[in-house]
């Protein structure tokens, strides 16, 4: 047997008992509790580091994220407006235009 057949062997009995244990831990309540409960303050704590961070940023009278979100949210809508808008003048510019120059060819008299 190769080195590289020997050393894949030893291998992938290594990682079948590594993970058949690493998921029984892992499904453990014993494991299971007190993560949950670490995940749980660490969220509580992180919320009321987020609040109190906004609290700040309120106070000293600059925006938010939500807030800059929400604004650039709304550029965003305006500016899509506008776009919109100026692709319909364009359309309305060019009929004018041709309108325009289809009177122009008829002459005065027949206006």
């Amino acid at each position: 047997m190769s080195a590289w057949a020997e050393f894949k062997k030893n291998f992938d009995t290594w990682e079948d008992s590594t993970a058949r244990t690493l998921e029984r831990v892992l499904k453990s309540p014993t494991f299971i509790g007190p993560s949950g409960a670490t995940l749980s303050a660490f969220m509580r704590a992180r919320a009321a580091g987020d609040a109190k961070r906004n609290e700040l940023w309120a106070e000293a009278g600059i925006a938010t994220r939500l807030e800059q979100e929400r604004t650039l949210h709304l550029l965003s809508r305006l500016e899509s407006r506008m776009l919109d808008l100026e692709s319909r003048m364009d359309v309305l510019l060019e009929k004018l235009d041709a309108h325009d120059a289809h009177s122009s060819h008829r002459g005065p008299a027949s206006r």
